[in-house]
């Protein structure tokens, strides 16, 4: 079974600058850190790798310094790691990110084999979107499962996944078929510590390092801030609230009965709203 998994190097989330005329993040100088929810992917991907054989293949798009994140993956234990870097896909939106990481793991399945199932985490930490997983998906033309909490089965015969996706009415146990591309959700395992061995290996590995060319980008226009339609108009940080907090008393009344007199105090015009609309007049 081959798996890819697809991680990012993002700026450590406390010292994240921002560009004052691009209104992109200034990721120099800024301490870097795999993002957090991409561990939970591996950590799925390499679980999977020790139950049912094959091969992990981590990749992701940066610029040269992110092979120190590809190196830190191969020292949980993933088996090989690709980065595909190039001026190109500077200033890349969740649009322009979604081409070039397809086309890479097109050139993947030319080169290694085509994976069974690519994970990703459920979003990154800088961009926040929850876009990539899914446009990698529509991209290369595989099912998805998005916000998956648990890997119940693989059958790797039967070529099916069965897997638990969290959603907002509960937990909705799924099932499809291979390839497909899985988004993990946040505290669903724990990235394990890594071997001595593979902290070795991955001292010494050499990293798959891909340029848009090498990857077969076709359409460079597609690429970073050319092919990102994404415009951050503003960017800034909100305002403290001048309102202070109010004191309700319990004492005397039911909790129940007094936020809901303070709430009525403070919007007159909500409790008329709630009548009219309760009686439908």
């Amino acid at each position: 079974m081959h798996i890819v998994v697809c991680i990012k190097q993002v700026p450590d989330s406390a010292q994240i600058r921002v560009h004052p005329v691009t209104n992109t993040i200034m990721r120099q100088g800024v301490p870097t850190i795999i993002n957090p929810y991409d561990l939970f992917a591996l950590e799925a991907a390499l679980q999977l790798r020790d139950k049912l054989g094959g091969e992990v293949t981590v990749l992701t798009m940066g610029p040269p310094s992110a092979e120190d994140s590809l190196r830190r993956a191969l020292t949980y234990g993933a088996d090989r790691a690709v980065l595909l870097t190039d001026r190109f896909f500077a200033g890349a939106d969740t649009l322009a990110t979604t081409y070039a990481l397809a086309t890479a793991i097109r050139k993947i399945s030319e080169t290694f084999g085509a994976p069974d199932i690519v994970f990703t985490g459920k979003q990154t930490i800088d961009g926040d979107t929850a876009q990539v997983g899914p446009g990698v998906a529509k991209r290369l033309g595989l099912l998805q499962l998005t916000y998956v909490a648990k890997i119940s089965e693989v059958d790797p015969v039967a070529r099916t996944i069965e897997a638990e996706r969290r959603s907002e009415g509960g937990v909705q146990v799924l099932k499809t078929r291979l390839p497909c591309l899985v988004t993990m959700l946040e505290a669903t395992n724990e990235i394990r510590r890594g071997a001595m061995a593979d902290a070795l290996r991955a001292a010494r590995a050499k990293i798959v390092t891909w340029s848009a060319k090498d990857a077969g980008v076709e359409d460079l226009s597609k690429c970073g801030l050319k092919g990102s339609p994404t415009i951050v108009k503003r960017v800034f940080a909100p305002s403290a609230r001048a309102e202070k907090a109010t004191f309700v008393d319990f004492s005397t009344r039911a909790p129940a009965e007094a936020l809901i007199e303070e709430l009525f105090k403070r919007q007159p015009k909500l409790e008329a709203e709630l009548i009219t609309s309760a009686h439908g007049f």
